[in-house]
């Protein structure tokens, strides 16, 4: 199962690293750091950071990426113009006038003493 958070899964930067995949995110960064010379010949997906792969097999790769149809969707759904509408409503709510008055309570518990 894909969504598994105990999945294991083969890190980028090592192949002999296997890591959960709840915890992949955290050693992608700690891996890119400790080998700098892999990671200049690795890519990020601009679709899902996770995606580590060849810099010369990126353009093959967002051609084909299963998280390309979830950006699409929202460039879609941005541009259609439905999301604007929510902005647009301004909230006419004000709040309720109070009757608190701070410094006259303040002054009428003046006379307790405070205990700490």
């Amino acid at each position: 199962d894909i969504f598994d958070p105990e999945r294991l899964m083969q890190c980028p930067y090592n192949k002999y690293h296997r890591i959960r995949a709840c915890r992949f995110p955290y050693h992608l960064v700690k891996c890119k750091k400790s080998y700098p010379e892999v990671a200049k010949t690795l890519a990020t997906c601009p679709f899902n950071a996770r995606h580590i792969i060849p810099q010369g097999d990126l353009s093959d790769h967002i051609t084909k990426c299963s998280n390309r149809g979830f950006i699409e969707n929202d460039i879609v759904f941005q541009s259609s113009g439905s999301q604007r509408e929510h902005v647009s409503d301004v909230s006419t709510w004000q709040a309720p006038p109070s009757n608190e008055d701070w410094e006259t309570e303040l002054l009428e518990q003046s006379d307790s003493p405070f205990v700490w």
